[in-house]
């Protein structure tokens, strides 16, 4: 541990430390991309920080037979090499080697990027929402294991206490892609995102990001798809779905305002379902 008159910073070497050091209202440092720029929002940098780059089995992708294991501080690079070559995991290694950019994505930490308060625009997101992942979080009572769209519902609660430790993924997507949109005033972030998953029995998932304060799930034009499952062999039909089912209310900002984010949602979508790898058709 080192101590100056202004901060303190603590290495945690396990889990519980980093608990221990959390209750005492010490602030997590994982990648540290998105506190480091805090003097830039006009927000001072914490007074007690926990590091959790010296706890090693939090850095850990662990892939099995029937599921994939990821640690909290897996960095975007490393989740991307990880998963490459993996069939169903197309969409989540766009989102990690999509995002900002390649020195951000050595350091920035899939923890991180679900954690972020206040950061509408995190790749990863609806990455995971769309396949479905599942939260694992270390708690003052114990493990706890969340869906992602509940953990984002209680995330501000959640994450006062607790700590994002793994994410797990089942094998069971067959195919997934990730589109996002990025404009020269927006920087590394985008203004929208769109990320879709099919699975082993055929069911979709579509998920967007960036374009309203929460990511969250597509439902309507997931029940479309579903409906008319031939258009995921046409994405423009898939494109015309999403302007049906628009159902988003976009959120005005300096680098777009909401009613263009909405706008280009079925664009989006057509170039999410281009990307899918080719799938048979169910009539």
């Amino acid at each position: 541990m080192s101590q100056d008159t202004e901060r303190q910073f603590v290495v945690a070497d396990c889990i519980d430390f980093a608990l221990a050091a959390r209750r005492r209202g010490a602030t997590v440092l994982a990648g540290g991309t998105w506190m480091m720029r805090d003097p830039l929002r006009g927000q001072g940098l914490p007074d007690s920080i926990v590091v959790l780059s010296g706890i090693p089995a939090m850095t850990e992708i662990a892939i099995e037979a029937d599921r994939i294991t990821i640690g909290a501080s897996a960095t975007h690079a490393a989740l991307a090499d990880a998963v490459r070559n993996l069939a169903g995991l197309e969409g989540i290694v766009a989102a990690a080697e999509g995002a900002a950019h390649p020195a951000i994505r050595r350091v920035a930490t899939v923890g991180g990027n679900l954690c972020t308060m206040d950061f509408p625009a995190a790749d990863l997101v609806p990455a995971f929402l769309a396949y479905g992942a599942m939260v694992e979080l270390a708690t003052p009572e114990g493990t706890l294991i969340l869906g992602m769209a509940e953990f984002l519902k209680e995330q501000r609660e959640l994450l006062g206490t607790a700590l994002v430790t793994r994410l797990h993924l089942r094998c069971d997507v067959v195919a997934s892609a990730h589109a996002r949109l990025p404009l020269r005033k927006a920087g590394d972030y985008p203004v929208a995102i769109v990320s879709v998953a099919v699975d082993g029995e055929g069911a979709i998932r579509v998920a967007v990001g960036s374009v309203e304060r929460q990511a969250r799930r597509w439902i309507s034009l997931e029940d479309a798809l579903m409906r008319k499952p031939e258009a995921l062999a046409f994405p423009e039909r898939a494109a015309d779905l999403a302007r049906e089912h628009m159902d988003f209310t976009g959120r005005d900002g300096v680098e777009a305002e909401g009613w263009y984010r909405c706008q280009v949602l079925p664009a989006l979508v057509r170039r999410a379902i281009a990307a899918l790898p080719r799938l048979e058709t169910r009539a």
